[in-house]
């Protein structure tokens, strides 16, 4: 079976296919054999630094499950206030008022061209008691969730243009012919049918802010999941078994996160409010290279 962008391979190609999975599979299994070698010698494969993890409910009940809690608590609130804050910036990039539109543009191409961590840096220090009355127990969580909103509205204004965008221009066309006002076309028309492109690039965004909460409880001391690793390593001496117990939690949530992501775009696309088109990560950059190219 052939379509426009993909041929359909024939038996020798099939052949190569083979040869070239069972080559990857064979090395895969090398590294993974040298990697578990490696860790048996250092004495990390003990059943001692593997068993708290059953056998100790404390792992889970003081340090696992509540940096998970505080991960989805960040993470969940940056989301809730990006997610519509981004959407309006996009929305506001697309003005027709040079008034709204080079605004807009100047904050979001500022704040995407800061790394995450600097923006943290910046809240955690604008929350000092000197200047906004915020209890130093909450400093690192508001200065996550601030650098976080910051950077992600900015990238998912780009999506929701980008998502707009791709849209046939008969959409807008149709929508001014029975005299739909352009906010009433952005609203009714145009959002409904680009979020299920949107979606995919979307969701690679929220993974992104949940896994960004890291960041703060690296350098800003936040109680976060992936900071619990020095705590239990402290009383467990297992590093590598708790990076390892921490990684499959983080795969399992954003799994879960991805799940629900493309069991909700099914529905929408079995709704026929899409099109069929699909926003990337490199479509949002190129459109943005684009508009930047423009504009100077």
């Amino acid at each position: 079976m052939s379509s426009v962008l993909y041929d359909s391979p024939g038996p020798k190609a099939k052949a190569r296919n083979w040869i070239y999975s069972g080559i990857f599979v064979v090395l895969f299994g090398l590294v993974l054999w040298w990697a578990l070698s490696l860790m048996g010698e250092k004495g990390q494969l003990d059943a001692d630094k593997w068993s708290p993890f059953v056998t100790d409910s404390r792992v889970w009940t003081t340090y696992l499950i509540p940096g998970l809690l505080e991960t989805l608590k960040a993470g969940a609130l940056a989301m809730l206030i990006a997610l519509p804050l981004g959407a309006l910036l996009g929305i506001g990039r697309l003005s027709d008022h040079a008034w709204v539109r080079g605004p807009v543009g100047t904050w979001v191409e500022f704040f995407r061209a800061i790394p995450v961590l600097m923006l943290m840096l910046f809240g955690f220090a604008l929350m000092a008691p000197r200047f906004l009355d915020v209890p130093s127990a909450t400093r690192p969580f508001w200065a996550v969730v601030t650098g976080l909103v910051l950077y992600n509205s900015a990238v998912i204004a780009e999506i929701v243009r980008a998502g707009v965008l791709s849209l046939p221009h008969g959409q807008s066309d149709a929508a001014k012919a029975i005299g739909m006002r352009k906010g009433q076309t952005m609203v009714h028309v145009l959002i409904p049918q680009a979020v299920t492109a949107m979606l995919p690039a979307l969701v690679s965004q929220l993974v992104v802010i949940l896994k960004d909460t890291a960041i703060g409880g690296a350098l800003l001391g936040f109680g976060e999941l992936l900071s619990m690793n020095r705590q239990i390593s402290a009383n467990y001496s297992n590093t590598i078994a708790t990076l390892f117990v921490i990684a499959l939690i983080y795969i399992v949530v954003n799994f879960g996160l991805t799940t629900c992501a493309s069991v909700l775009e099914g529905r929408l696309r079995k709704s026929k409010k899409s099109t069929g088109a699909v926003v990337g990560v490199n479509d949002v950059n190129d459109m943005a290279t684009g508009a930047n190219s423009a504009g100077g």
